[in-house]
């Protein structure tokens, strides 16, 4: 085994009681070729033991570099120590022989400090078979403040599917079906695998299974994960193969869709791994053969972008803040100009209600149109204002409530623009900024913070709209544009995450919107991680549009009054 590499690593299943059954992890005490290797080298640092947190789920293991260790499996909360064994049934079996004193260590050893093990994580079948069942996220934890400057911005495409890849190959070697490949899955592998990784903890996200991007897996669900102190995503493999409740996960014939988070770190641990295992009975919308292909027709790789046109000059995971005396509270707030210019919101209360509108700012009557965005990533929402008189303006809003004086993105030129606000670039967790001209041509303006947005890219030619919205219409992972045209009609043109569209027929996905005044991209509406669309109406309506199952649902209305006022993007 490479010196480098780093043996600190999880796994989380949920198993059927048909699927037979996994072995326990053997006691430290046993030897390591009965059981695989329990017992491995960190290279030149340890971990020092962390304790879990009330709302954080599995333990978790704080990092601190110090001296080399001695990994063994440390006893789960409520479970025997480590004399004994562990029943599929997450009962304690005592051991019938005595335990002998711990060896002494050498004179010129460091004494070894264990690292909490953390074990499979068992779950009934039937929260995943019920329809009814709440299909809501665990909260991150929040042990420690996010520390975005240790995350490396670099490409980890090759080593996604390097991962992908071999973990298909040992399936094979089994001869087991291939597992293939969701984004939006990998999506919430990689948010995971950036905070554990910025936040140096080792940790599962708790029912992660719930989380509406898992997309409903009904037979089975499983998380891996491994961290080196070089780059080698190959070894991260290898040593699942080498770990037995690891080496179960991958070859577990339930599972036929995965996703991959990778980061990495200027830190000692300099890559993070995280995959997610799911079983469908159907597979999910947006399902392809592999990391960056198509859903029919194989392995098409993704458009390799411009240099420094969608990669982000630095990773960011902005700071949970309490919003509720901010202006703009949460990602489903509806935000409205009304006519005297004043800037309203109303609240998202959940189950599509709002709070009463209230006013939040002032001075807006000039504005073509106002959108609602976190531009720089701070966790408040700011205002992204394009006004008639041809220029772009950023309001930064803070935590304690307002905004901040406007900062001007672009002067002159604007006004003719049609403009979309969102996370196009899959690789850039800042919003960027969609402009079509009046010929026809769409544009990528990169996020340059309070800088001019000067520099741009072209995504596409003669797409004929009045009105844009971007959206991840199909549940795939990426952003899309959905182009209101002038006869009512809404052409969707799908994105890849990079600057280039998808290079396909453009389907018609709604009729009759010609008194369609504003559109709005709404989250957490219905549900945490819920995606829908509010429409402003010419009868004085506003309407919810519900796309958490990849197409629009039956729309029900929101109650105003609406009257005089104009729906924010």
């Amino acid at each position: 085994m490479a010196p480098s590499f780093v043996g600190v690593l999880c796994t989380l299943l949920l198993v059927s009681s048909s699927a037979g059954t996994l072995s326990a992890p053997k006691p430290a005490s046993q030897s390591a070729s009965a059981s695989g290797p329990l017992s491995v080298s960190l290279g030149p640092a340890m971990y020092d033991a962390g304790t879990s947190t009330a709302g954080e789920g599995p333990a978790a293991s704080r990092l601190t570099p110090a001296v080399e260790p001695d990994i063994r499996p440390a006893s789960p909360a409520g479970i025997a120590p480590a004399t004994g064994s562990v029943s599929e049934a997450g009962t304690a079996q005592a051991s019938t022989e005595a335990p002998g004193p711990a060896p002494a260590p050498a004179a010129s050893e460091e004494p070894a400090t264990e690292v909490p093990w953390i074990p499979p994580l068992w779950a009934p079948d039937e929260e995943l078979a019920s329809p009814s069942a709440p299909r809501l996220a665990t909260p991150e934890s929040s042990t420690a403040a996010p520390a975005p400057e240790a995350l490396v911005p670099d490409s980890n495409a090759a080593a996604i599917l390097t991962v992908f890849n071999r973990i298909n190959e040992y399936r094979a070697s089994k001869g087991l079906k291939p597992v293939k490949y969701h984004p939006t899955v990998a999506g919430l592998a990689q948010e995971w695998s950036n905070s554990i990784a910025s936040r140096e903890v080792i940790e599962h996200r708790a029912s992660f299974w719930t989380d509406p991007r898992a997309l409903n897996p009904n037979n089975g669900a499983g998380e891996v994960i491994a961290i080196r102190t070089d780059r080698d995503a190959a070894l991260l493999v290898e040593w699942w193969k080498g770990s037995p409740g690891h080496n179960a996960m991958l070859l577990d014939p339930r599972f036929n869709v995965m996703g991959a988070g990778i980061s990495y770190t200027d830190r000692t641990y300099r890559i993070w791994g995280v995959v997610n295992f799911f079983g469908y009975t159907t597979l999910p919308a947006g399902t392809v053969d592999s990391p960056g292909g198509a859903a029919s027709g194989g392995d098409a790789a993704l458009p390799a972008p411009p240099p420094s046109m969608c990669d982000a000059p630095a990773k960011h995971m902005p700071p949970t803040l309490d919003l509720t005396a901010a202006a703009i509270r949460g990602p489903g707030d509806l935000v409205t100009v009304d006519s005297a210019g004043q800037l309203l919101n109303r609240p998202s209360l959940g189950a599509r209600s709002y709070a009463p509108a209230k006013v939040i700012g002032s001075g807006f009557g000039g504005a073509k149109e106002v959108f609602v965005t976190d531009w720089d990533r701070d966790g408040a929402y700011d205002l992204l204002t394009q006004w008639t008189n041809g220029n772009l303006t950023l309001h930064r809003g803070m935590a304690a409530g307002g905004f901040q004086a406007p900062v001007t993105l672009g002067a002159g030129g604007w006004q003719s623009m049609t403009l979309a606000v969102g996370g196009w670039c899959a690789n850039n967790r800042m919003p960027q900024l969609l402009a079509l001209d009046t010929a026809g041509n769409l544009y990528l303006y990169p996020n340059k913070g309070s800088g001019d947005l000067s520099v741009r890219a072209l995504v596409s030619t003669g797409v004929p709209a009045n009105r844009l919205s971007m959206v991840d219409y199909d549940a795939d992972g990426f952003q899309d544009i959905l182009a209101l045209r002038s006869d009512g009609a809404v052409q969707l043109h799908r994105g890849w995450g990079t600057t280039a569209l998808r290079a396909e027929a453009r389907p018609i996905i709604a009729t009759g919107w010609q008194d369609v005044t504003g559109l709005r991209t709404l989250r957490d509406v219905t549900g945490l991680n819920s995606t829908g669309l509010a429409l402003r109406r010419a009868s004085d309506a506003v309407q919810y549009w519900d796309l958490t199952g990849g197409s629009l649902a039956a729309p029900s209305s929101i109650a105003g009054p609406w009257s005089g006022q104009r729906l924010a993007q």
